[in-house]
């Protein structure tokens, strides 16, 4: 069995929960449907009964019909199979349609907690766990444990029919209901042999499953990327391997969970041959036990004994399958985010200042970010952070807006830190245009009015000719009611930007966060965004990731960063007369965009 416990790599925030832990978290969403689950049981235990008497019914005719054989009588136990056969249809109907409601109802509010789990996590946590092994989790996982609890409800029905018959059983013949019950430890063991083993390979069939939802999200997303370079036969052959692998742990997950019936039809084989010829020897001669009816009676309570408990049996190694599936959604529910707040203070309107004391930031354990860092924004203050490439700039920004967890120091906004900050309330307070801005599928009109679902067209509008008195807008074919198509494919880069620059404005926030938003597009996009950020920033505070000349020299003060430390700070004229880091980044990268430059090269 080495084979099958070979394990695949698991998430950091993955589990190890109990049988008994689990089946009460998942006995918790199942309390609110007490009612409903109470009907489901009496229409199993009805059901159950109705099965039961069919046989107990015929034996109980055929010694009657061995001592006086007339239609009457024959007539009659006929038609009691009949009401019984109904009866038992109808039990089980209505018990299918309550569970289904009942289960639909559980995998409803299961997704809905596992999904706001989801996106309450912090960027780390995309950071590091690919989303499609994410969204495997929300959509295969919570489907499959629904399936498993159905199983439970019919596992419900067969325990209770094993019951009821047993209980009849030894009202006619206590030696023979106790041989047969003697067989059970025997199915008990069988499947406890198997519980392991089928958690095991379960766990990794969901894990592969994960791991090739991952790479068809990602190699769908990248496909412009992988077709550029003519790499469609690589990410082919990837997919193939994992494809391979999936069918081997699929073989291996799918023999684990059907071995165990072939191994309980043989112990039913058994049991089957040692009823039959104990109760052959309890019908014969004169000190005969058993009449040839309930002799009968414990043939068929042999096939109806036996099934239900292959089927009670079986159900732990396939129960596995919906533990497995639970234990999943539960890791990513109960992963632990992060970034926390301290406490939930109301927010309000803030001014916009804000300090970082000696933070200490590292994205992993292996290299730190920012290893001391303090400054003091000023509120209505528009500071440019400039640098090379890992000098700290995007993470100053990512700090800002709480999206990631910083390991020391403090950051105050307005003189509170920012831990004791309602979360939600402070987030709406700032702006954030980054370099590559994310449209969602819909109209240009919807895409701006997404911080502010509640704002009217007039508000939308307004807000989109603050950017360049509206020219842009003339450029879209419908104008506001253009469709961006997916992750904004129908419209260029600059329009996205624009689209994106509309949309915090119409937020209005009071800390405005440019990761600068004019480093991938045209001359003339770039003058139309500039046009807008004058107005929005000279009423906010404005901190401004920069790779454009006319955004540093409009800032009120330009950091220059090295390695997640200050270096040098002040005005673009005073920081080009130190002729220190900064001007080597000028006459690097900046003054190449200056007119005077222009002008120099148009003349040479």
């Amino acid at each position: 069995m080495g084979f099958i416990l070979d394990g695949l790599d698991t998430e950091d925030y993955d589990r190890q929960y109990g049988d008994r832990e689990l089946m009460a978290r998942i006995v918790g969403y199942f309390r609110p449907y007490t009612r409903q689950m109470g009907l489901v049981a009496l229409m199993l235990a009805l059901n159950s009964v109705a099965t039961t008497a069919g046989p107990i019914l015929i034996a109980k005719g055929i010694d009657l019909l061995g001592q006086n054989p007339v239609m009457t009588g024959i007539s009659l136990m006929a038609g009691g199979i009949l009401v019984l056969g109904v009866s038992a249809w109808i039990f089980n109907y209505i018990r299918q349609v309550f569970s289904a409601r009942v289960i639909g109802n559980v995998v409803l509010q299961l997704r809905e907690d596992v999904f706001s789990a989801t996106i309450g996590h912090d960027l780390s946590f995309y950071d590091e766990h690919p989303s499609g092994k994410v969204v495997s989790r929300v959509t295969s996982d919570t489907q499959d444990f629904s399936a498993v609890v159905d199983l439970t409800m019919n596992l419900l029905s067969q325990v209770l029919l094993v019951v009821l018959l047993t209980i009849w059983l030894l009202t006619i013949n206590g030696w023979l209901t106790l041989l047969m019950v003697g067989m059970t430890p025997l199915a008990v063991g069988i499947a406890l042999s198997f519980r392991q083993i089928a958690r095991r390979v379960t766990q990794n069939a969901r894990r592969i499953t994960a791991t090739i939802n991952a790479q068809i999200q990602e190699s769908i997303s990248g496909i412009v990327v992988a077709k550029s370079f003519r790499q469609e036969p690589a990410i082919y052959a990837s997919f193939a391997d994992n494809n391979e692998q999936g069918y081997r742990l699929g073989m291996q997950r799918g023999l684990t969970l059907v071995t165990i019936f072939p191994v309980m039809g043989i112990a039913s084989g058994i049991g089957t041959a040692v009823l039959v010829y104990a109760g052959g020897l309890a019908t014969r001669g004169s000190l005969a036990t058993v009449s040839p009816g309930e002799w009968y009676l414990f043939m068929q309570a042999v096939g109806f004994y036996w099934w239900p408990m292959m089927g009670i049996a079986s159900f732990w190694s396939q129960f596995q399958d919906g533990l497995s599936a639970a234990e999943r959604v539960f890791a990513l529910i109960d992963a632990e985010p992060k970034v926390r707040q301290s406490r939930e203070e109301s927010v309000g309107r803030v001014n916009g200042r804000i300090q970082f004391q000696n933070v200490r930031f590292s994205y992993t354990d292996k290299e730190v970010v920012l290893p001391d860092f303090s400054l003091d924004i000023q509120a209505g203050e528009t500071v440019a952070l400039v640098g090379h490439t890992g000098a700290g700039k995007s993470s100053i920004a990512k700090l800002i807006t709480r999206f990631y967890e910083f390991q020391g120091g403090q950051i105050l906004i307005d003189g509170r830190d920012m831990r004791t900050l309602h979360l939600g309330e402070y987030r709406q307070q700032i702006g954030l245009v980054p370099q590559e801005p994310y449209l969602f599928s819909g109209t240009v009109r919807d895409n701006i009015r997404y911080g502010r679902p509640e704002a009217d067209d007039t508000a939308v509008l307004r807000a989109a000719q603050q950017i360049s008195q509206g020219e842009w807008l003339e450029a879209l074919p419908d104008g506001l009611d253009t469709d961006v198509g997916e992750r904004g494919s129908s419209l260029s880069m600059g329009q996205r930007q624009l689209v994106a620059l509309a949309r915090v404005i119409l937020k209005d926030p009071a800390i405005f966060i440019l990761d600068e938003a004019t480093a991938s597009v045209d001359p003339f996009t770039e003058t139309q965004i500039q046009e807008g950020l004058d107005e929005i920033m000279r009423q906010r505070t404005a901190v401004v990731i920069a790779h454009r000349l006319s955004t540093v020299k409009h800032a009120d003060r330009i950091i220059v960063m090295q390695q997640g430390q200050i270096i040098e700070e002040g005005t673009h004229n005073s920081l080009m007369a130190q002729a220190g880091h900064y001007a080597e980044l000028y006459n690097t990268y900046f003054r190449h965009q200056s007119l005077a430059y222009i002008d120099t090269w148009q003349r040479e």
